[in-house]
């Protein structure tokens, strides 16, 4: 999470922040439109303790369907609305899927492998600042997700402006291996550009918010936790022809 402008009204530009005096307190107050930030019931992110997780066994297995030149982990139900800013307007519109990570002073290779590809020195230095680009070549998402794993869905929000209450969250519940090396070279980068002041990309996360009444579901049955769980299936494709498994 960062940093950004919208506008309320012809000419009036608004601010929010993930910290000071545009920040999640106030995010409900500068602009009406982002009213569900102050007064939401199903706001995000939300507390998950383990043991309010309810295994439900009809939970259908998770399909992962990836661009073969961009991937994005927010994703909306295109069999109901026709772009990404109408469907966080609509029920059902919105899914984000969430990983975990672990830190640990071991040595690169014991890191999850999509990950230290991505945060190799080679290529973290090329996009120090906001709206730095850099094209990786054959780096498959398929590394980035254990081979086995469960997960955890509730519905909720966007993090952020106008926290639209769109969205079913999938929460991987095996987190990722990432070296205290490679977690340094993500705080060292800047959230903005670099003709303003440095803001490191840490420390930028919404306060957790109420559960309330919504319910936490999984899909690993916690009589058998080392049982294999199904899925995930995994549709790669390019331009919209599939290929692979």
């Amino acid at each position: 999470m960062g940093s950004a402008a919208r506008l309320s009204a012809p000419g009036a530009l608004v601010l929010w922040a993930a910290l000071g005096a545009a920040g999640p307190p106030f995010w409900g107050l500068v602009n009406a439109a982002w009213s569900l930030c102050a007064v939401g019931k199903r706001q995000s992110p939300v507390d998950v303790e383990l043991k309010r997780v309810l295994y439900d066994p009809f939970l259908p297995p998770l399909r992962l369907s990836t661009g073969g030149e961009k991937v994005q982990l927010i994703h909306f139900n295109q069999e109901l609305y026709g772009n990404l800013s109408a469907a966080s307007r609509g029920p059902n519109g919105l899914a984000i899927l969430s990983l975990f990570v672990n830190t640990s002073t071991q040595v690169a290779g014991s890191s999850n492998p999509f990950l230290s590809r991505l945060l190799n020195r080679d290529t973290i230095t090329r996009i120090s600042y906001k709206n730095d680009a850099y094209f990786l070549q054959d780096l498959s998402l398929e590394l980035l997700f254990p081979e086995s794993f469960g997960f955890i869905t509730y519905q909720g929000s966007l993090s952020t402006p106008p926290c639209s209450e769109t969205v079913t969250w999938i929460l991987i519940d095996r987190a990722l291996n990432i070296t205290s090396l490679q977690m340094h070279s993500l705080r060292l980068l800047s959230q903005n550009p670099p003709s303003q002041i440095f803001q490191s990309l840490s420390g930028n996360g919404r306060p957790l918010q109420p559960l309330a009444h919504r319910a936490l579901r999984g899909n690993r049955d916690p009589r058998h936790p080392e049982r294999r769980c199904r899925g995930p299936n995994y549709r790669l494709h390019v331009d919209g022809a599939p290929h692979g498994r």
